[in-house]
């Protein structure tokens, strides 16, 4: 019989910030700690140490501890990875340079391309050849592995990628190639892109494969400390890592398939924002989650984050598809931008004020931490406003010096544009609001969505201060700030499912002999691989299945997801399979093709938990609001002069009441500023509700 644990516990390792949230039966404890990104696992046990105090509780007493990092993304990004080197099959040595030979602009003369994560003198070549059906055209040349070896240990090389040209149809010589280097080298971490990315489209698989062998040995040392630090505190439950598709998997599966982990912390943001859209019946949802280092937006429609199959990390262009590294992983989709507490605003070159990707981080921090950092990030602008009270930040873990932020602001910004300190901090807000406005519009765009539609959910440290002036931009009418907004993410954590998904490459036409006992036959291997690595975790839990095909009409580029019967296909099916096809196609796209031919490329498994489904929030009359706390002064740029506004403790705030704007709503994690457009009320289930004033 499964029953739900007593004491859950779920840390989120931010670029700026670690958070900590642990459920002890009924009564949630959160905690925001810095990050210490020299060693991550010591953020995490302080955060996870002052956690516990506060409850009363001892690590032997955590049942499940839940886990998500950005730490895989960020070594991408910053190129802290191991020296990895890359080995193809003869003549295919540059596919990671070569890429699809598409331009993501093509009329830039400048153009920037992605640098590979493993440069030319890293990547050989071994002759070898199987087909795309799987037959072997060119046994591997073992001795041309073996002879890799001498190379590989000259060059200080500590893992190793093996892309072979369709190994996803036979991965046999990847295997046997493994095998040779692992004898010889026993200490090499070893990346099979065959396991990793089972699918075509080679440079994809080999970017895929690349980016797991460059962060495997980072993640498996910090995952192995972090497992050991734990055994020593004496702690006996279950840990898990959540997925950038949103599922949890176990310690050993992330240690093998680490760049399954590059969105996991976005990924528990999004389950968050899911689970407060279902309270609160939302149907259409903008979530906006902004922490110290990115900004995150995703959109959510019935309860149910937007879902991909490729996933670009370290873009060179912020918003260009095709601009960064592509990771063929199940990712939720949304896009991310460097606009976070600690991204750094400065001056460029054409005089205009600028704010990221570049970030103040934890160390130094921004100018107001006091830590020794001297330029200005936008928790410096926020507080430079009066938005942000300076005594007790992050939940009462450090004092801000607001002197810091007035001096940095007016020795990087005001003297150079004739600025005041304050202005020049009203302009780095309404930069850093513009840019994730700019993030909300195109996403939108790209998914054919009607942005002043949606509901916006705003979540994490930052989100909350900005959430208005972005909804004013971009038109959405609604903002909702949830309770423990400023640890999002990790509460999201707690409610995902323990689930994985694995994809097989089968290329199969309806229009020709379909062969429907060889794809059961592949649903059939991928569900028993796919349960293998979730009963464990599942812990007696119910289990679903979901079989999806990637299908396109003959001749395109591209396929769409179809949901699939959950039973043995065959022959008979094959107008079926059509039918919902078209359907799926004319939904996307306002129209099918008759009579064209339809292929399958890709074939899905996902088998998974039950997520949690939250209760409705309860209708609550409406209630006078409290006294204020306070009163603030806040600086007001529009006007060009600071302006007294309300200031109310969130947690005095009973469901039902209501306040107008302007005012601020302070909290431990966050503060929510609510503007001159809307007034707020809060909800049955202690969300603050915003709603735009009648003009």
């Amino acid at each position: 019989m499964h029953s739900t644990p007593d004491v859950r516990l779920a840390a989120d390792i931010g670029g700026t910030f670690t958070d900590i949230v642990l459920d002890a039966r009924g009564t949630r404890h959160t905690r925001k700690v810095l990050t210490t990104p020299a060693a991550p696992e010591e953020g995490v046990l302080t955060g996870i140490g002052l956690a516990l105090d506060d409850a009363g509780l001892h690590f032997s007493d955590i049942d499940v501890f839940v886990h998500g990092t950005t730490l895989a993304t960020n070594a991408i990004i910053e190129r802290r990875g191991a020296k990895t080197a890359l080995v193809a099959t003869q003549g295919f040595r540059d596919v990671l340079e070569i890429g699809t030979e598409s331009r993501y602009d093509q009329y830039d003369l400048t153009l920037e391309k992605p640098v590979p994560l493993v440069p030319r003198e890293l990547r050989f070549t071994v002759p070898e050849r199987v087909d795309a059906s799987g037959q072997v055209r060119l046994p591997l040349d073992e001795a041309a592995v073996g002879a890799l070896v001498p190379r590989l240990r000259e060059l200080g090389v500590q893992s190793v990628a093996l892309a072979f040209l369709h190994a996803y149809a036979n991965p046999e010589h990847e295997q046997r190639a493994a095998a040779v280097l692992k004898a010889a080298m026993p200490e090499l971490a070893i990346t099979l892109a065959s396991e990793v990315c089972p699918e075509v489209r080679e440079y994809e698989r080999t970017s895929t494969a690349a980016a797991n062998a460059y962060v495997q040995p980072l993640m498996e040392g910090y995952l192995g400390r972090m497992a050991a630090a734990l055994r020593e505190r004496q702690y006996r439950g279950a840990t898990y890592l959540v997925t950038s598709g949103g599922g949890l998997t176990a310690l050993e599966t992330a240690q093998r398939f680490p760049v399954r982990l590059v969105e996991s912390g976005p990924a528990g943001g999004a389950i968050f924002a899911a689970q407060v859209a279902l309270r609160a019946d939302e149907q259409r949802v903008l979530s906006f989650d902004m922490g110290g280092t990115t900004a995150k937006i995703c959109l959510i429609e019935k309860g149910e984050p937007a879902t991909s199959r490729v996933f670009e990390v370290d873009r060179t262009a912020r918003f260009l598809k095709g601009s960064g590294l592509p990771l063929r992983i199940p990712v939720i989709e949304m896009v991310e931008i460097g606009a976070g507490g600690g991204s750094i605003a400065q001056v460029d070159a054409l005089q205009r004020v600028t704010v990221g990707p570049e970030s103040a981080s934890s160390v130094p921090g921004p100018a107001c931490y006091g830590l020794g950092g001297q330029r200005p990030a936008v928790t410096d602008a926020d507080v430079a406003l009066g938005l942000i009270k300076p005594e007790g930040f992050a939940g009462g873990s450090m004092d801000l010096k607001p002197e810091l932020s007035l001096h940095a602001l007016g020795r990087e910004i005001g003297d150079k544009l004739g600025l005041s300190p304050e202005m020049s901090a009203y302009a780095v807000y309404e930069m850093v609001c513009e840019n994730m406005a700019s993030a909300a519009r195109v996403h939108a765009a790209e998914r054919g969505a009607v942005i002043g539609q949606h509901t916006m959910i705003a979540f994490g440290g930052a989100a909350p201060l900005h959430a208005a002036r972005v909804a004013e931009k971009v038109g959405v009418p609604r903002v909702l700030v949830p309770p423990n907004a400023g640890v999002g993410s990790a509460v999201g954590f707690l409610a995902a499912p323990v689930a994985y998904e694995i994809v097989r490459s089968r290329p199969a036409r309806l229009d020709e002999d379909f062969d429907g006992d060889a794809v059961s036959a592949l649903f059939a291997e991928m569900t028993s691989a796919a349960r293998a690595l979730v009963e464990p975790g599942a812990r007696g839990a119910a289990l679903f299945e979901r079989r999806s095909a990637f299908m396109r009409y003959v001749g395109q580029g591209h396929e769409i997801t179809v949901d699939l019967p959950d039973r043995t296909l065959s022959a008979a099916d094959v107008p079926e399979l059509r039918r919902i096809f078209e359907a799926e196609y004319a939904a996307q796209f306002a129209r099918a093709i008759p009579a064209a031919a339809i292929e399958v490329l890709n074939w899905s498994v996902l088998v998974s938990t039950h997520a949690r489904r939250p209760e409705m929030a309860p209708m609550v009359a409406p209630a006078p609001a409290p006294q204020p706390a306070g009163l603030r002064l806040i600086f007001d740029g529009r006007a060009e002069k600071k302006v007294e506004v309300p200031l109310y403790r969130r947690e005095a705030m009973a469901p039902g009441a209501r306040i107008a704007g302007p005012a601020l709503i302070a909290e431990d994690e966050t503060t929510t500023f609510i503007s001159a457009s809307f007034d707020a009320h809060i909800d049955g289930s202690g969300c603050i509700v915003m709603e735009r004033k009648a003009a």
